[in-house]
């Protein structure tokens, strides 16, 4: 079964594909002129997305027309080459062109997952028996959207998290003069206040010991990212080992969750030749 719908993959592609460099079929340097074809990017891009979207191993999906090893080196050349990260921007900026960011509300929360790989990103995990766990402190806006994250040890503490957090606010261009701050009781202390008022930002914080249903302010957005996230199985459930590759399989869950929306909220609004004939 496909990872993902057509509506969605296709537009995703045909935009990694304009990021990836021109490269020849063969081997213009084999000594005899001649070697095995190139393995699609095509190929590849539909790999990694199932990877991401089932969770599975390298080698479950490792067949006839590429290996684990394929998989793996091609994923690290487009890390080089910075594509995930790009692509990511791109969506981004599509849908702040054509919906808009919701960027005068911004809500921020973490969320723990299972890092049974241990590797460069985990911590013992307090909630998990101490075993190998990944926090990401993550950013969305007024609607949802991630607008990008951080990434610690599940043993790391919120509010040592959330200044790199706020200053991912920078890579977004122009911003609204006036921006609040959605954040949960853990970050209700004198430095998550003093942190937000260097950057002249309006916190809306929730007090210790005061029950409120998370629908009372703008941070349940970033607890739906969070599960919009997570149901991409190989984030859920963290094997890789280098942050390099988190971070790129984390752009490229942001980039679907954000054409996806884009496309969910233009179907009323907008017409294109290829759109779908239901709305998503």
């Amino acid at each position: 079964m496909p990872a993902l719908p057509s509506w969605l993959t296709e537009p995703l592609w045909d935009q990694f594909a304009a990021l990836l460099p021109q490269r020849p079929v063969y081997d213009p340097t084999h000594p005899l002129g001649c070697h095995r074809t190139r393995i699609s990017d095509r190929i590849i891009f539909d790999k990694l997305l199932q990877l991401l979207r089932f969770g599975c191993s390298y080698e479950a999906l490792a067949d006839t027309t590429c290996s684990a090893t394929t998989i793996r080196n091609r994923r690290d050349e487009w890390i080089r080459l910075g594509v995930f990260a790009r692509l990511r921007h791109i969506a981004l900026e599509a849908y702040d062109r054509i919906v808009g960011l919701v960027l005068d509300q911004i809500a921020i929360d973490w969320s723990i997952t299972k890092a049974p790989g241990s590797g460069e990103a985990a911590g013992r995990s307090p909630v998990d028996r101490g075993k190998p766990g990944l926090k990401r402190s993550g950013m969305t806006d007024g609607y949802g959207i991630p607008l990008g994250r951080v990434l610690a040890g599940a043993n790391c503490h919120d509010s040592p998290l959330l200044a790199p957090t706020l200053d991912l606010l920078d890579g977004l261009g122009p911003l609204p003069d006036d921006i609040t701050v959605h954040l949960d009781a853990g970050y209700d202390s004198g430095k998550t206040r003093i942190t937000l008022d260097e950057r002249g930002l309006r916190g809306r914080i929730a007090h210790r010991g005061e029950k409120a249903p998370v629908q009372a302010t703008g941070r349940w957005h970033v607890e739906r990212a969070h599960a919009w996230q997570n149901a991409f199985h190989r984030l859920a459930r963290c094997y890789e080992r280098r942050i390099d590759v988190i971070n790129a399989f984390f752009d490229l869950t942001d980039a679907v969750i954000t054409v996806r929306s884009l496309v969910r909220r233009a179907w009323t609004t907008h017409r294109w030749d290829d759109r779908p004939t239901r709305r998503p």
